[in-house]
Order: C-alpha cells, then sequence, then structure tokens
C-alpha cells in the first residue's frame, strides 16, 4: 500500500505502509540550526513512522523539555547561540533520561570525546548514513532490532539530492 503525504510547500512524499505495520507515534526532538538538515532529516524520522519536534535554536529546545518528556534528541553540536555541548549541559540537568543522538558537520575529537563521555547514544558526521541512523534511533527507545522483512523509508539523499556516507561513531569505537 502506497499512503501520499502533503509535506511542505505542496510536494507530496510517498511512503510504504503495509497494513501490519505498527508505526510508532512516539515523539523525536531534533535540534539543528540548518534547515536543510532540520527538514531532510524530519522527514526521514516521518518516514519511518515518529513525530518529529524540530528547533532551530537550542533555547527553544531547552524550554520545550522543561514542560514535555522527550525520550530521544537528535542534536547537532556547532549551532550559532547556544551549542549542542551547552544544551547538552542543560539537558542532563533537567531531564537526565532522555537520550541524546549527536549530529555535527564536522569533525571534532574534544566535543565527540565530551559528548561520548556526557553518555549520548552516538556521534555521527553529517552527512550520515540514513539506515544506520534509524537504526540508532530505534535502539535508543528500546525498539527491537530491524526485521529483514520491513519496508525501506524514504532516504535523506534521495529527499534533498545527496548520497555521500559517512561511518557512524559508536561509543565502543572510541
Amino acid at each position: 500500500m502506497i499512503a501520499l503525504s502533503q509535506i511542505e510547500n505542496g510536494a507530496i512524499t510517498q511512503m510504504r505502509v503495509t497494513p501490519t505495520e505498527n508505526r510508532s507515534s512516539e515523539i523525536v526532538c531534533l535540534v539543528d540550526d540548518d534547515p536543510l538538515v532540520l527538514r531532510s532529516t524530519g522527514l526521514l524520522l516521518v518516514s519511518d513512522g515518529f513525530a518529529v519536534r524540530r528547533f532551530d535554536k537550542g533555547e527553544d529546545f531547552i524550554t520545550y523539555v522543561a514542560s514535555h518528556d522527550v525520550p530521544l534528541v537528535v542534536l547537532d553540536i556547532w549551532m550559532e547561540g547556544m551549542t549542542g555541548l551547552e544544551v547538552l549541559a542543560r539537558l542532563c540537568a533537567i531531564s537526565p533520561q532522555t537520550h541524546v543522538i549527536v549530529i555535527t558537520g564536522r569533525e571534532d575529537g574534544a566535543a565527540r570525546l565530551t559528548a561520548m563521555q556526557i553518555g549520548t547514544v552516538a556521534f555521527l558526521i553529517k552527512p550520515f548514513d540514513d539506515e544506520q541512523f534509524l537504526e540508532l534511533v530505534h535502539r535508543a527507545l528500546g525498539h527491537p532490532p530491524e526485521s529483514p522483512s520491513r519496508k525501506p523509508p524514504l532516504s535523506a539523499p534521495d529527499l534533498v539530492g545527496n548520497s555521500h556516507r559517512t561511518k557512524v561513531q559508536y561509543p565502543a569505537e572510541l
């Protein structure tokens, strides 16, 4: 079955949904000051059944998390205003149960080490592999491993025309 949904600016996106699939309605927060990353990564998460709450400023996310339960946030490190590391420090104080996947456009060993020591799920360099990213999201939320029969979601490179792949860094690989 193909479901069509209306997306920003009238564009139409197709998502493969089988009647027996149990689509997740869990909220994943996405914090990045790059509108293209917010849109493409948000669409990738939506295509896999997640409700996505997007924030282009760390301050706005901190305000939101102070009054909402947030199981997972995908957080950019290098943002204008409040950096991702500052957001991470505040998040640990107000919502220690929130899982964090860090994304960044540049390699920074000190930022990686700090983020991993705080206890993030993973540290990814943009652009990252969509399937590995979604697997990390599911793992962070305690979902069982992906079944081989599950239909693939839309990929961010398909949505934005970027096909570069970068290795995901897991805490055990440090």
